[in-house]
């Protein structure tokens, strides 16, 4: 017993290894795809919501009802199509004008890290939907952001502006989180929805570095910095921060406080931005209250009504994946269920002794 147990561990380990390194080299790979991805062309997906929505009631419909019922409403339907068609016959032989197309609505997802990386996808998106939309259409976008960069974010928000420059109106969803960064793109929309517990707000500027200069003297290091131009580095991890500096990095950070303050106040003219621009968040209701938000609610309530008065298009840009890239993620999610499975097996075999 004694050697299986031996022989158990050392067949864990070795297992073990070999996952690690196939992950590892999986890993590179896809790494090494990912770089290559700007180059490599992509295609918009487009989903209508409207069609997915009847393949749920469709679904629960053939579940729930008995076979009679389902042809009952099978027979309503066609006799309801027959109308609606009877109709638009006797319309178009009275001479009146063909019945315009439903509006539209697109839909669009934004989730931002901290560079705001989906901005490259969402650009593409929304110059898509401009070749197509009217004034009379709308564009959703359910976005979820606790902020980040300010010069990414400013991309984002501008992507967005391009949609109201154009008189289409914008609605932006928070489900969860829009804070800071993702807020300055939240204030752009015609209206935005918040779920009761998203939290909103967060009008303030951060930054934070970690400074190694008293370790470095500590060690008898020296550290050298040269510079053109007085304010051309302000403070830094390795170098002694002067009051000086120090005082001119907090006059950079105030100043694009303002410049986020009145950003905000310019597309949220009712908001009080002396009482909100204090770095603060709220919640759902909290952010209403405080006007920073029209309305309370999900964004599935909101595309589901959407969709009983338009057509409800999801619009998504996608990377084409190379076959590298793809067998990169394969190799990688395949081992890494493998090692799963084998610790979870050896954790139940070692409970089950115990």
């Amino acid at each position: 017993m004694e050697f299986i147990a031996d022989y158990g561990s050392f067949l864990l380990k070795t297992v073990t290894l070999v996952v690690a390194i196939l992950i590892v080299v999986g890993g590179v790979i896809a790494l090494g795809s990912r770089q290559k991805k700007g180059s490599s062309e992509g295609e918009l997906k487009i989903l209508k919501l409207n069609e997915q929505l009847d393949d749920y009631k469709d679904q629960l419909e053939s579940e729930l009802n008995s076979e009679a019922a389902l042809k009952q409403l099978a027979k309503e339907r066609k006799k309801e199509e027959k109308a609606k068609q009877k109709a638009e016959k006797k319309a178009a032989s009275a001479g009146a004008e063909p019945k315009q197309d439903k509006k539209r609505v697109y839909v669009l997802d934004f989730d931002g890290d901290i560079k705001a990386s989906d901005v490259d996808l969402m650009r593409r998106e929304i110059t898509a939907i401009l070749t197509m939309a009217s004034k009379e259409d709308e564009v959703v976008v359910r976005l979820e952001s606790g902020g980040g960069m300010v010069h990414s974010y400013g991309l984002a928000a501008s992507q967005l502006k391009r949609i109201r420059d154009r008189g289409i109106q914008l609605t932006v969803c928070i489900d969860k989180v829009a804070a800071s960064g993702g807020y300055m793109m939240a204030c752009l929309a015609d209206r935005v929805v918040a779920a009761p517990f998203a939290i909103v707000g967060s009008i303030g500027v951060v930054a934070q570095l970690p400074n190694f200069n008293k370790l470095l003297k500590k060690n008898d290091v020296d550290f050298e910095l040269f510079t053109a131009g007085e304010y051309k580095r302000t403070v830094t991890m390795f170098g002694e921060n002067t009051d000086k500096a120090k005082e001119k990095f907090q006059a950079d950070l105030n100043e694009t406080h303002v410049l986020f303050k009145e950003h905000v106040k310019q597309f949220r003219p009712r908001v009080d931005i002396d009482a909100v621009a204090t770095g603060d968040i709220w919640y759902g209701q909290q952010a209403l209250d405080q006007k920073l938000i029209d309305e309370v609610g999900t964004s599935d309530d909101y595309l589901v009504n959407a969709c009983e008065r338009a057509d409800v298009y999801s619009v998504s840009y996608e990377y084409r994946r190379s076959l590298q890239e793809r067998m990169g993620f394969a190799v990688q999610s395949a081992f890494e269920g493998a090692l799963t499975r084998v610790l979870t097996a050896v954790q139940n075999q070692m409970q089950s002794k115990g």
